[in-house]
């Protein structure tokens, strides 16, 4: 066996993994393009600018996870760890701001350098929706329902929980800010050295602080909800109205906040206690000053992203795919006739499979290992008759089948 591994924090998929992701995808394409929402494929890797102009130069994202490298041409780029950036610069540089209010969807891998762990690689995989050119609350509740029905299709609704916040608009978030300091700085020698720096560049982040310490300073800090203006609190009861207009269930979480200045009223998780600490599934909100700060035109946003592997990982059962059908020549003499007769069911919409090579018996085997439904047996006799012997693998029953009768006979099994 080669001493060649994959690298570490990435894993290949295959098999059963591979079919939970593509289940994942298939729903949530499925889904959003119920909601009108069209697909985008934006480049894996961008210009290390896109990046650190969005997601802000106190994220530990950019200061710690990023892969970041030198192009042969002194470029500096940058391997994607989130989806948004790239549809806001796609947005600006393909000239689609006359095409709003736009929807658009996407689903790919990610990169970051982290810890891997449990539902958390370095080369991860998202679904994600973008909202653009909705300034209203009902751009969040569409959104937010989008999230919860691929959810529901996936049979996670009893796994997950909607946890909502409003950030409020600019003026709630500046008032909000001023008294965040104030109160952060009567305890900064008790804060982190990380969560001090944070306190100077960005205060926010110091409320998404992993230490043990800043955590007990944050729980007694003030509430972002008792500094909301009037506008704010009549948007976020119109988001929470909608929802519930909509079935959609939630609670309230005022710790739940975004630190970077582009995010305003609405914030949202689900949110699972059945992978432990990886306990954030889908996260999204709305960042109205996004396109603007990235040179764009102003432009109101909102979308959400979601972990692939952790969805894969709170899937049940996968549903059972059709048990494949196995062509089994008996001799060399019979492969011709095998491989036209596997050609035609397969242009039917049959899954067949064919015994390459080998005696009776290890043709059989291999049928068995694939679990096959049935085995389509072609000997001499058969040939001479154009027909096969139909074995049901199961109970061992056979018959003669007429090549002519073929799909009929094995509709049951499509």
């Amino acid at each position: 066996m080669s001493s060649l591994q994959p690298v570490r924090g990435t894993h290949d998929l295959m098999f059963d993994d591979i079919r939970r992701h593509r289940h994942v995808q298939s729903k949530f394409a499925s889904v959003a393009a119920r909601y009108g929402y069209s697909e985008i494929a934006t480049p894996i890797f961008e210009s290390t600018e896109v990046f650190a102009r969005t997601l802000g130069d106190t994220t530990d994202i950019v200061t710690k996870e990023m892969y970041t490298f030198e192009t042969k041409g002194g470029e500096s780029v940058t391997l994607r760890p989130e989806g948004t950036a790239g549809v806001a610069r796609a947005f600006i540089s393909e000239g689609l701001t006359q095409q709003t209010p736009l929807k658009l969807f996407y689903n790919g891998p990610m990169f970051r350098h982290e810890r891997p762990q449990k539902g958390r690689q370095r080369q991860f995989h998202q679904i994600g929706a973008e909202l653009l050119g909705v300034p209203g609350p009902q751009g969040d509740v569409e959104v937010i329902a989008l999230a919860d029905h691929i959810l529901r299709e996936l049979n996670l609704t009893g796994k997950v929980t909607l946890e909502l916040n409003s950030l409020g608009d600019a003026d709630s978030r500046a008032a909000y800010r001023a008294v965040l300091i104030e109160y952060l700085t009567g305890h900064r020698e008790k804060l982190s050295a990380e969560s001090r720096d944070r306190l100077e560049k960005n205060p926010l982040r110091v409320l998404d602080s992993k230490d043990a310490a800043d955590k007990e300073i944050v729980i007694s800090a003030p509430r972002f909800p008792d500094y909301l203006n009037q506008a704010s609190r009549d948007f976020f009861k119109s988001v929470q109205d909608g929802l519930s207009d909509l079935g959609v269930a939630f609670s309230l979480n005022a710790s739940l906040v975004r630190g970077l200045d582009y995010y305003s009223h609405t914030a949202f998780e689900f949110t699972t206690e059945a992978l432990g600490a990886q306990g954030t599934v889908l996260a999204g909100g709305r960042y109205d000053g996004l396109i603007a700060q990235m040179g764009g035109p102003p432009t109101a946003g909102i979308g959400w992203a979601a972990g692939v592997e952790r969805l894969a990982m709170l899937l049940g059962e996968m549903p059972v795919l059709p048990r494949p059908i196995a062509v089994i020549p008996v001799g060399v003499g019979e492969d011709a006739v095998a491989q036209k007769l596997v050609h035609r069911l397969r242009m039917s919409g049959f899954n067949v499979d064919i015994g390459y090579s080998g005696n009776m018996g290890k043709r059989m085997k291999r049928a068995n290992k694939l679990n096959a439904a049935v085995a389509l047996i072609i000997g001499e006799d058969e040939v001479k008759q154009s027909s096969v012997t139909l074995r049901h693998l199961d109970s061992g029953e056979q018959s003669t089948v007429a090549m002519a009768d073929l799909e009929s006979r094995l509709e049951l099994y499509r």
